[in-house]
């Protein structure tokens, strides 16, 4: 294809992209349907030849979308909040999760007659319910401080996470071509495989490597850095036959316990906007409104399941969390749609099968579309709806579901685990990613001796087994040091639970002995899963042997005492990463209390203000006005470094600095009357 042509596509797709999101912007409509309303006109389906050169092409730039997308996902996920609501928002998003895959998988294969894997695809592009797209619309109506709120936005990214691991296993269904417990199994390993890798790794690595990146105050640096990260992790990925948005997701997720994690999202956000973009128009490309309309008894049959199903669904799961019928009522009208991922799911089915025959693909988008639609309206209407359904619910039922409630809050603040069960559990999970992560590095350097290397080196392509050996032994023996260190501690908690923390003699002695034998123990297994790990790489030739078995012997006594060290600043930084949130809020925190009374104001941009997309150095606050932007919070979080080239955005509450005369000019520029 021509570069002539390609630029010819691209500007096709970006003008009317463009005029798409000004025409539903005045409209109030989601973007998002004006963009797949741009592909459909803009494709063969709709006027019986396209306007566009090569509609491959532009579906493979349509991809960029997808990572970007995942990408920004994972970096809005937030630990913290997801500690609070996980009562609620984790068992509604694993009952609606579970209960939609099955009614979808269900009527592809009973009601329509489908095959397996296309009846799978159906159940995946329905399970989810599009948080963007509910966080915009919640955005619009002024309602982020409902109490439902909260639950079902934690609800939805909940379902985000499900789903990008059952975008994985579906994957490998479709690769192999039927659905069995054998290949969901395998998927469904690989994928817990893959997942810790990314994350354990990640965690200790990359909010490290961006914290440093950011102190030389360059955004391009730490763009290309998490942008480098994000692409090869995809990339990865992809290799591995997962999706592209697998590993997007995880690395925002590393990008979010961060300390540079609103940068991030500011310098990805125009990114994300174009590509995105391109890829719903892409998703329009491929809808035939023709086969839509032959097919609307069925599109409106899994419309109406997707409505009734997920609001029934999300409805119990809140109820069995311990919320309101009242806030349990609007989380599941407010859930009752498909979004995004039904778009991923659609356009993942006609990539790996290439089956564009099959009314699956149409179904999803227009039932996707419809829902989407329809979702602003359900939750107008979810208040006075909860509110007839309370008023006419009989007594008896509330005062059981209170009951419930009241019961559901004791469990929960009677459910502590003592401190010393913590720590031994937390040495159980320390020791139990030491051993995925020996399997794991073994596997990856397993596929990689099953490659050829010559184009290379001829030589190391023929002595490429003992290179990787030699590679993976010493990991697993850099390993050992902290494994033996931790099983320590696992020994000495397990002693004080079964002779109590006293000093008397008996008690140290029986502390030493247990602290041994753990220690024994956990050596044993190391070493027997070494030996069963090196089974398949271990070079034929007996000198190569006896030169690792040398070399692994002198690295293990020289360098353990380092390996120890290492270990403890790995753990360390991934605790970090763990407790990046909190920690943000308490500087957060910190910083506002510090802040003198009746100096600082707080000024709030509503949607028609005239700063709304500007930065401190484009509306030259500090030279119109005299006051000063401290810092803002955005989301329920606090940004205390307010830059010259931050962009301020809808519901962003400026804390602010100057005399009343100050003040007033800058409630004047930024088009606050009060």
């Amino acid at each position: 294809m021509s570069e002539g042509a390609f630029f010819q596509d691209l500007a096709m797709l970006m003008a009317a992209a463009g005029l798409a999101s000004i025409i539903f912007a005045k409209l109030k409509f989601p973007k998002v349907v004006g963009y797949i309303l741009a592909g459909i006109l803009l494709g063969k389906y709709t006027w019986g030849g396209s306007f566009l050169a090569d509609e491959q092409s532009v579906r493979t730039i349509g991809q960029l979308g997808v990572v970007f997308l995942m990408f920004t996902m994972g970096l809005g996920f937030s630990t913290s909040q997801m500690k609070r609501i996980r009562g609620v928002a984790v068992p509604a998003a694993i009952i609606d999760t579970i209960v939609m895959t099955w009614v979808g998988y269900t009527i592809g294969r009973h009601v329509f007659g489908w095959t397996s894997v296309p009846s799978l695809f159906l159940g995946a592009a329905i399970c989810d319910s599009a948080t963007t797209m509910l966080a915009k619309v919640i955005d619009e109506m002024k309602w982020s401080d409902r109490p439902f709120v909260k639950y079902a936005l934690g609800t939805s990214v909940c379902e985000d996470i499900a789903t990008v691991g059952i975008l994985a296993l579906v994957t490998g269904v479709a690769q192999s071509g039927q659905l069995s417990l054998l290949a969901a199994g395998a998927s469904l390993g690989g994928l817990f495989v893959f997942f810790l890798v990314v994350i354990v790794a990640g965690f200790v690595l990359v909010p490290r490597l961006l914290k440093s990146v950011s102190k030389r105050h360059d955004d391009e640096a730490l763009l290309l850095t998490i942008l480098g990260c994000c692409f090869l992790v995809s990339w990865v990925a992809f290799k591995f036959d997962f999706s592209l948005a697998l590993g997007a997701f995880l690395v925002g997720l590393l990008g979010a316990a961060s300390d540079v994690r609103h940068r991030l999202s500011e310098l990805a956000e125009p990114l994300k906007s174009m590509f995105a973009a391109v890829f719903f128009v892409s998703i329009g490309l491929l809808l035939d409104p023709t086969a839509c309309l032959r097919h609307w008894p069925a599109i409106l049959l899994v419309s109406a399941a997707v409505i009734v199903g997920k609001t029934l669904n999300c409805t119990f799961g809140a109820l069995f969390g311990g919320e309101s019928l009242k806030n349990a009522i609007q989380m599941g009208l407010g859930l009752a749609q498909t979004g995004e991922f039904a778009f991923l799911v659609g356009m993942l089915y006609v990539t790996v099968t290439g089956d564009t025959e099959s009314p699956m693909f149409n179904i999803v988008i227009a039932v996707s579309l419809l829902t989407t639609l329809l979702n602003p309206l359900l939750i107008k209407v979810s208040n006075g709806a909860s509110d007839w359904v309370v008023a006419h619910t009989p007594a008896k039922v509330m005062s059981a579901l209170e009951a419930y409630r009241t019961f559901i809050a004791k469990y929960n603040g009677e459910r502590k685990e003592a401190r010393i069960h913590r720590l031994v559990r937390h040495c159980f999970v320390q020791l139990g990613v030491i051993a995925v992560l020996n399997f794991a590095v073994a596997l990856i350097f397993s596929i990689l001796n099953g490659k050829d290397w010559s184009n290379f080196s001829f030589f190391f392509d023929a002595h490429k087994r003992i290179f990787f050996c030699l590679t993976v032994n010493l990991f697993i023996v850099s390993m050992l040091a902290p494994a033996v260190r931790i099983a320590g501690t696992l020994g000495n908690m397990l002693a004080t639970v079964l002779t109590g923390a006293g000093d008397a003699k008996w008690q140290q002695a029986v502390r030493h002995f247990v602290t041994v034998v753990v220690q024994i123990a956990v050596a044993a297994l190391f070493f027997f899963e070494a030996v069963m790990i090196n089974v398949n790489l271990t070079p034929d030739e007996r000198w190569a042997r006896w030169m690792i078995n040398c070399v692994l012997l002198l690295v293990g006594a020289l360098g353990w005492k380092s390996f120890q060290k290492a270990g403890r600043r790995a753990a360390t930084r991934f605790d970090e990463a763990l407790t990046a949130d909190e920690r943000r809020a308490k500087l957060g925190a910190m910083l506002t209390f510090k802040l003198p009374e009746g100096v600082v104001h707080k000024l709030k941009l509503e949607m028609d203000s005239p700063a709304i997309g500007g930065t401190v150095v484009s509306l030259n606050i500090r030279a119109k006005t005299g006051a000063s932007v401290v810092s803002l919070e955005r989301d329920g979080e606090m940004i205390r470094n307010v830059g010259p080239e931050t962009e301020f955005k809808v519901g962003d509450v400026l804390y602010t600095i100057g005399n009343g005369s100050q003040i007033a000019a800058l409630k004047d520029l930024l088009g606050i009357i009060a």
